[in-house]
């Protein structure tokens, strides 16, 4: 997601049992509302958060007004204290490059990115979600960045040839 949609969640837009976050559409840069599959991994770091801030309607509220969402500054304090030299939506790029080598689908890491078909005559027919691909893919992506939490040496795995276009 990009920085300011996850800065701005709410927990009223997460269905936890099934494993979905709903993104409403005046959130989403193409003003079009947003399905993304949660990994498990993702739903236990969920589950921690909501015992810090389940009882505010955000995510991340900010800590003088609890009805704000924190700024983009705390993102970027919060990425550099951890050691991080980059940006919140530098983590988009390296997911997109990642999951491309990994032999996933670029329809599907595309929409999972929430980008618009540039194609307009394929835009306007295509309005497919690849739901089931996505939340494979997600999940794969939580075990892979927990496995390289965990210190493990990852080596990606290629989920499937790509067919040629």
């Amino acid at each position: 997601m990009r920085p300011g949609e996850l800065r701005q969640a709410k927990w009223e837009e997460f269905d936890l049992e099934a494993g979905m976050w709903e993104v409403p559409a005046e959130r989403m840069k193409m003003r079009v509302p947003h399905l993304v599959p949660l990994s498990p991994q993702t739903l236990a770091t969920l589950e921690q958060l909501r015992e810090l801030t389940g009882n505010t309607e955000l995510l991340f509220p900010g800590r003088s007004n609890i009805r704000k969402p924190i700024s983009d500054n705390t993102w970027r304090q919060a990425l550099h204290a951890m050691g991080y030299k980059v940006t919140a939506h530098g983590f988009r790029a390296t997911a997109s490059t990642l999951l491309n080598e990994m032999g996933y689908r670029a329809d599907a890491i595309e929409r999972q990115l929430s980008h618009g078909e540039r194609n307009k005559v394929r835009a306007a027919y295509n309005r497919a979600e690849y739901l089931e691909e996505r939340r494979e893919m997600m999940n794969h992506w939580g075990g892979y960045l927990a496995a390289l939490e965990n210190g493990q040496k990852v080596v990606p795995i290629h989920h499937k040839k790509q067919q040629a276009s």
